[in-house]
């Protein structure tokens, strides 16, 4: 499911979708996705989109280009085809909905409807293992939370045994887990079905006047009907994973603030969330370009991307995106800066995103008096800066 809008990513969402929002120096949000898959030797995929979704297109055709001649091994974008009727997906069940045929062409026992825009790794046999070590029908994987924050999402209410008995979307009065009242299990919006049960629910609700949404109608539904278990993404156990990791890392990086806070995340000699794993490999596109090259400067606990060009400054607790080329006496501290932008000399940075193919011009500042940034550029209310994508050019 790679559709959304990303309203509230804005304006990284001005021109390309959530999952085509640029992460960690080198990848897109999709790419965390597509990466659980592969490594989970799932490799028949298909990447529904809808909203701006050219620039999610391109980096798919160029990043994830299976092997032609395994007919089972692809990943194909599937943009709305309109089979029912002139209209675009009306939910994350409608999506799935309108391209049943090439669900039923295919004929799997199992389906899995994942989302595409959050940052996590998860080896999902192990919640395929866990559906049909339950005999389940449909899987929906969630996560604890503390029951003081469980306001805020997808809550589901179990039994002992793990099978769903509520669900409710943003409870003022949460349900807590039978084993801990502190508690919650919050929904991660990826769910396993079995085909059969997929194909007659989604039917049933396309005739219905539905949100026709996976958490607020389908799974609510279920419950009486169908056999609806609860998966522990904390049993998920990641090959590779560091001791200092946080378990379960799962971030919706569905805002500005949360977004930051996630790339902050990757930072540091003890990570929450270590790029760094040789036995769950992160792939993406690759850069036909130079290695990152320092002449001079200084850089403390950053990323720095491929064709990195640090010719003097200072950089501090950042992540550079491939091509950055950053020039002496300049300085980026707490921020991220995405592809081929130019941090000119004696420029200042701080605590800013900034798009592609941006330059920050000479002895600019940026980050440091919020009412100036408010008239250039945007200004979150978490203090963040953002500055929108550039005009795409050669450095």
């Amino acid at each position: 499911m790679a559709g959304g809008q990303g309203e509230r990513l804005f304006p990284l969402t001005k021109e390309r979708s959530k999952p085509a929002v640029p992460f960690g120096g080198k990848y897109r949000i999709v790419d965390f996705v597509l990466n659980n898959f592969i490594n989970s030797d799932i490799h028949s995929i298909y990447v529904l989109v809808q909203y701006k979704s050219q620039s999610l297109i391109e980096h798919l055709r160029s990043a994830w280009s299976l092997g032609r001649f395994l007919l089972d091994h692809f990943i194909t974008v599937v943009p709305p085809q309109m089979l029912h009727a002139d209209i675009w997906y009306r939910g994350t069940a409608d999506a799935v909905y309108q391209n049943l045929n090439l669900i039923e062409d295919f004929c799997p026992d199992l389906v899995a409807v994942f989302g595409a825009d959050h940052i996590y790794r998860m080896d999902i046999r192990q919640m395929i293992r866990f559906h049909l070590d339950k005999e389940a029908e449909v899987t929906v994987a969630a996560r604890p939370v503390p029951i003081g924050q469980a306001a805020s999402f997808g809550i589901i209410g179990i039994n002992t045994d793990q099978r769903v008995v509520d669900f409710q979307e943003k409870p003022e009065r949460p349900k807590p887990l039978p084993q801990d009242p502190s508690l919650a299990f919050s929904s991660m919006g990826n769910y396993i079905f079995n085909r059969e049960v997929l194909a007659r629910t989604l039917k049933e609700d396309a005739h219905r006047s539905t949100e026709h949404d996976f958490g607020r109608t389908i799974l609510p539904q279920l419950l009486s009907k169908a056999q609806v278990f609860a998966y522990n993404f904390l049993q998920n156990e990641m090959p590779g994973c560091k001791e200092y990791e946080e378990k379960g890392y799962w971030r919706d990086v569905g805002s500005i603030e949360t977004y930051w806070e996630a790339h902050m995340d990757l930072l540091g000699p003890r990570p929450w969330f270590d790029l760094n794993n040789l036995q769950w490999p992160l792939m993406t596109m690759e850069f036909a370009g130079p290695p990152a090259k320092i002449t001079r400067g200084e850089v403390e606990d950053s990323i720095l991307g491929e064709g990195c060009f640090i010719r003097g400054g200072k950089v501090s607790r950042s992540v550079l995106g491939r091509g950055v080329v950053v020039e002496e006496d300049s300085l980026i501290e707490d921020s991220i800066v995405m592809d081929f932008c130019q941090i000119s000399k004696g420029a200042r940075v701080r605590k800013t995103v900034i798009d592609r193919y941006n330059i920050i011009e000479g002895q600019d500042q940026i980050g440091y008096e919020p009412e100036r940034d408010k008239e250039r550029f945007f200004l979150d209310p978490s203090g963040i800066v953002v500055i929108p994508r550039g005009k795409t050019r050669q450095l």
